[in-house]
């Protein structure tokens, strides 16, 4: 009975390393698994991923409860802790496998994905466009075994200091009533 309680959402903001870090921590987040989604080779390699040219995105998995987390949560967290202004790029990790993207798994996340960006664009009319893509999941593919819970494994390699931590200590300040553990570290 759990598989139907629970929805799935995919999003890509980047590195998977580090929205896998963030959407571990919320309360109503049953399992993250960091992969692919987007391209158009099937099972592809975290290798020919990096390359650019199977048109895959670095995403992360979500599955959660609905009834302990709304997928408008799942929204704002993602929104705020990735730049959805920048094509193609997060800082400096560049190319089409960081873009900002929602591969919705139903019509109801399309909707509320498209809505959720136009109403951020219009709090801010003067602000930088959304490039966030807004498709349908095809097919998710799960990255390799040493991708997942890389932050929780390896908190002092640099870039998990420079990168992921500051957007953990964001979540854990900005969010701290979605979080599993209502506090901080």
């Amino acid at each position: 009975m759990m598989e139907q309680r629970t929805k799935i959402a995919v999003f890509g903001g980047g590195c998977f390393w580090c929205t896998e870090a963030i959407f571990s921590e919320l309360r109503g987040v049953t399992s993250v698994l960091p992969g692919y989604a987007g391209g158009t080779v099937k099972n592809p390699t975290y290798e020919q991923v990096c390359t650019g040219t199977t048109g895959h995105a670095e995403v992360t998995r979500v599955e959660y409860d609905p009834s302990l987390i709304k997928f408008h949560d799942l929204l704002t967290v993602f929104f705020a802790t990735h730049d959805p202004t920048t094509l193609n790029r997060q800082g400096d990790d560049i190319g089409t496998q960081y873009r900002s993207a929602i591969f919705f798994t139903s019509d109801e996340q399309k909707n509320e994905a498209l809505q959720f960006i136009k109403d951020l664009e219009a709090s801010d009319p003067g602000g930088k466009p959304i490039v966030t893509e807004v498709v349908p999941l095809d097919a998710f593919y799960e990255a390799e075994d040493y991708h997942r819970e890389y932050f929780k494994k390896h908190p002092g390699a640099p870039y998990c200091q420079l990168i992921i931590e500051p957007k953990v200590q964001k979540l854990q300040t900005k969010f701290i009533q979605l979080l599993k553990n209502e506090a901080k570290r």
